[in-house]
C-alpha cells in the first residue's frame, strides 16, 4: 500500500497512490488512518482518473464512511494532480458525490482556490435544542455534505469534542452531519472549532469553513470576504449574493508513504 500525504491547514489526508484497486473495509481504512497502528490521517483521498473522463475523487473519513465532499481533500487532491503532472492547467475541474467543482492551482501548488459551490440554507421546523444543560440555536447549511453552524460565546477544543458527538448525531441529521462552533471577531474575521462527521475533533475543514462563513453572511455578522481562523491555520472564503462559495487556503506535502499489510489485522485480546 503506497501513500502521498498533505496536509492543509492542519487536516491531513493520505492519497491513495498504489495500483491496486482500492477495496478496504471500514475497519481497515480506520486502520490505515490509525495514528499510533497505521499513517496517521483524517481520511483517504482515492483519485479516480481514467482517459477522456473528468477527474473525480472519493473521499473517505476515518471510521471508513465516504464523505460526500471535502474542502481540504479536495485542495490536496488538487495539489497532488499538479505535483504528478496529471494536470498542465491552473483551471480545472473535479467532480465529487457533493458536486463539480472548479479548481485554481496558485503560487506552484502552495495554495489552492476552489468555488465549491452554492451554500443551501436547511429550513427546521425546530432549531432550539437543550444539548447537555445547554441552549443552543442550530443553523442547517449543505455545501454538498451537511453542516451545522452553532454561535458561541468562546469556542473551545473541549467544547467542540463534548457536545460535537452528541449534535452530529441528533435525529434532525438523517446522514448525521458536521459541526462547526463559531465566534464572530469581527465583520472579516471568524473563529471556529470543528467536530467533523465520520472524523472526529480536527484542526480545520474546508467544507465548515464555507459553512461558517456563509451562515455568518446569511444573519448580516459579516462582509463577503472572510478569514476563518482554526487550530490548524486560516481558510479565506468569498461569498458572493447568491451565496456562491469560493475558498482558498494552502496545503503541505508531508512526504511518501508505504503501509505493510500486517498492519491491518486488528489483534483482539
Amino acid at each position: 500500500m503506497r501513500f502521498s500525504k498533505y496536509h492543509a491547514a492542519g487536516n491531513d489526508y493520505l492519497v491513495y497512490t498504489a495500483s491496486a484497486p482500492f477495496c478496504f473495509t471500514e475497519q481497515e481504512i480506520s486502520r490505515i488512518c490509525d495514528r499510533h497502528h497505521g499513517l496517521g490521517s483524517d481520511g483517504i483521498l482515492v483519485p479516480l482518473i481514467n482517459a477522456g473522463e473528468m477527474l473525480s475523487v472519493d473521499i473517505y473519513n476515518t471510521d471508513g464512511s465516504q464523505a460526500e465532499k471535502s474542502g481540504n481533500g479536495l485542495r490536496i487532491f488538487c495539489r497532488y494532480l499538479w505535483d504528478q503532472g496529471i494536470v498542465e492547467s491552473s483551471h480545472f475541474e473535479v467532480s465529487t458525490k457533493g458536486g463539480v467543482v472548479s479548481c485554481q492551482v496558485l503560487d506552484v501548488g502552495k495554495r489552492i482556490s476552489i468555488a465549491m459551490g452554492t451554500a443551501r440554507f436547511i429550513e427546521t421546523t425546530e432549531s432550539n435544542y437543550l444539548i447537555d444543560g445547554t441552549e443552543l440555536l442550530l443553523n442547517p447549511v449543505s455545501m454538498g455534505n451537511p453542516h451545522c453552524v452553532i454561535f458561541v460565546a468562546q469556542p473551545t477544543e473541549i467544547l467542540a469534542r463534548n457536545l460535537g458527538p452528541i449534535i452530529e448525531n441528533l435525529s434532525i441529521f438523517p446522514d448525521r452531519t458536521n459541526v462547526q462552533f463559531v465566534r464572530v471577531i469581527d465583520r472579516k474575521n471568524l473563529e471556529v472549532q470543528i467536530w467533523e462527521r465520520g472524523v472526529g475533533y480536527t484542526l480545520s475543514s474546508g467544507t465548515s469553513s464555507c459553512a461558517a462563513a456563509a451562515v455568518s453572511r446569511k444573519l448580516g455578522l459579516v462582509d463577503a470576504q472572510v478569514a476563518v481562523l482554526m487550530p490548524g491555520g486560516v481558510i479565506n472564503i468569498e461569498l458572493d449574493n447568491d451565496y456562491h462559495v469560493l475558498m482558498q487556503g494552502p496545503v503541505c506535502k508531508v512526504g511518501e508513504y508505504s503501509l505493510d499489510a500486517e498492519c491491518l489485522v486488528q489483534i483482539d485480546f
